[in-house]
């Protein structure tokens, strides 16, 4: 009697209960998370990694945006996300006043670059920093150090 335990001892029974089962994982593809170090400036060494972006919420005070959002740790014990948003607006004036759009990669770069800020002039990140905004200036600045033109 087969009761979907995997206690046979014999490779087939094992992979054919297998496929019948549970789904087959072998060719999907995973995300893998790059866990990064960044000193600040205040001395605090945070760990963060990319979870993704997102269009911020319509009722969201920074809509319309998107919403790039990190895990951040500066004592590998509490994570907690951080928010960064690039309103659509402040992408909108850029790419008219340069006459082309900004790639995924320099978008990404910007906000990477925005979180860095946080983490070198906030004492408390977790407290004062989990929702962070970019306006034109700091987008400027931002592409700047980048060398984007």
């Amino acid at each position: 009697m087969n009761d979907g335990s995997l206690a046979g001892n014999s490779a087939g029974a094992r992979n054919g209960l297998r496929d019948k089962c549970r789904p087959a994982f072998d060719n999907d593809p995973m995300t893998v998370r790059r866990l990064k170090t960044y000193t600040g400036a205040q001395g605090y060494v945070y760990q963060y990694y990319f979870v993704g972006k997102r269009p911020a919420i319509a009722d969201d005070p920074e809509a319309p945006a998107t919403e790039f959002i990190f895990d951040v740790t500066s004592d590998r014990k509490l994570t907690y996300a951080v928010s960064v948003f690039l309103p659509n607006a402040v992408l909108a004036a850029w790419s008219q006043a340069h006459g082309r759009p900004l790639t995924d990669a320099e978008q990404y770069g910007a906000v990477k670059l925005r979180l860095f800020r946080a983490f070198d002039e906030l004492e408390d990140v977790k407290t004062h920093g989990r929702r962070l905004g970019i306006d034109t200036a700091l987008l400027g600045e931002s592409l700047s150090a980048m060398g984007v033109e």
